[in-house]
This record gives C-alpha cells, sequence and structure tokens, in this order.
C-alpha cells in the first residue's frame, strides 16, 4: 500500500469515527492532509464525515491547485492559512461540534478561549485564539489565522466552529477531540466555582510537556 493510499484511508476512517460519535454532523466539517510533496488531500465540499470515500478526496497540488478528485472544501483558505504559517503544520480539522460552538455563544477571554480545567487541552492545543464570526466559506478566516503568524495551532470561530492543526492527521484528530471534551466541561462546571488550574500549574504543564505558549 502506498503512503497516499494509506493516509485516504486513514483520513476517512478517522473522520467517520468522529461523525459516529456526534462530534460533527450532517455535511458539516472539512479535514485534510498534507502529502510528502507538498500537495495536500482534502474533504470535498458538501460531504458528510459519515461515508467519506478515499478514492474521491480532493488532491490539491503544492501551489493550490485543485488536480484531481471531487472538488475541495469552501473553507481551503483557512486550511492553506495553517499550512503556509506553521511549517510543522500535517493535517488540518475543521467541526461543528457543539459544546465548543456553544461556549462561543457564551462570554470568553478571545485570547484564551479554554480555561484551565485539566492539563490535556493544554498539552495538545496550547492557547485557544477565539476568532470573530465570518460567513461560512469567507476567504477573510484565512487571513484572519495568517495574521496570527503562526503562533496558535488551534482557533474557534464563534458561532460556527473549532479548527486544529497538528503535526499529522490523528494528532490533529485528537487535539480537536480535546477541545471538544474541555468545552462540556467548562459548560458543565460553569457558575459552579470549578477548581481550574492554577497559573503555576499551567506553567508546569507548559514546561514539562514543552508546550508552545504564546503569550
Amino acid at each position: 500500500m502506498s503512503e497516499e493510499t494509506r493516509l485516504r484511508e486513514q483520513i476517512c476512517t478517522l473522520a467517520a469515527s468522529m461523525f459516529e460519535r456526534g462530534l460533527t454532523g450532517g455535511s458539516t466539517g472539512n479535514i485534510s492532509a498534507r502529502l510528502a510533496d507538498g500537495g495536500l488531500l482534502v474533504s470535498p465540499t458538501g460531504t458528510s464525515f459519515g461515508w467519506l470515500d478515499p478514492a474521491r478526496l480532493a488532491r490539491v497540488d503544492a501551489s493550490g491547485q485543485h488536480v484531481d478528485g471531487d472538488k475541495p472544501t469552501k473553507e481551503m483558505p483557512l486550511h492553506s492559512a495553517f499550512y503556509d504559517t506553521r511549517s510543522t503544520a500535517g493535517a488540518v480539522v475543521h467541526l461543528h461540534s457543539c459544546h465548543a460552538v456553544a461556549l462561543s455563544l457564551l462570554d470568553a477571554d478571545a485570547d484564551d478561549f479554554l480555561p484551565p480545567l485539566t492539563p490535556y487541552a493544554i498539552m495538545q492545543l496550547g492557547r485557544v485564539k477565539l476568532l470573530p464570526f465570518f460567513m461560512p466559506g469567507d476567504p477573510a478566516m484565512g487571513d484572519a489565522v495568517r495574521g496570527l503568524a503562526g503562533k496558535r495551532s488551534a482557533v474557534m470561530l464563534v458561532n460556527h466552529g473549532p479548527v486544529v492543526a497538528g503535526r499529522d492527521v490523528e494528532a490533529a484528530c485528537n487535539a480537536i477531540e480535546e477541545l471538544e471534551a474541555t468545552a462540556k466541561l467548562a459548560l458543565l462546571t460553569r457558575g459552579l466555582n470549578p477548581r481550574a488550574l492554577s497559573p503555576d500549574q499551567v506553567q508546569d504543564v507548559v514546561r514539562k510537556f514543552d508546550v508552545e505558549w504564546d503569550g
């Protein structure tokens, strides 16, 4: 099996798993992964994570041109912005996960969207930037990510959903699931004065696990 074939199957397997567990529904969400030649495999526009076809994933070359497969997601500017600004990005995942979206509708720190309730979101995501509302498919979303100059691996689009870049497709999926789980914890404990990690504990996690920590 070629590396590209293996990656195509892995993308579809992980996407189906997230769909089956309710992390994104209908034809929402998109996923991409970088190939060895600098090109990308991308979920097609208007498709469901529940039944992506490995053979029909869009293939985009290193210059950003669609060269094979179905038409890629309309959120390509968002994906391209992460790849162009983060040399370590091997995959990007965008979901419409319920708890993360719900938390984005409430008061939140735009520079540090997730409260530090457990070490795991810190380890896998660093600080999550809350970005303003954009119309779906608006290239300005990509501009907003580029404006972060590669300093964040994860953003939350208010009223829309999270976007996470990882070193590979498995890492990106694991990280975005941790984002959703932390958002759920934040909602479950909202107004209950939860015992969050202290600033010193957060810094201990950052140092021990060599976390990218902007600011």
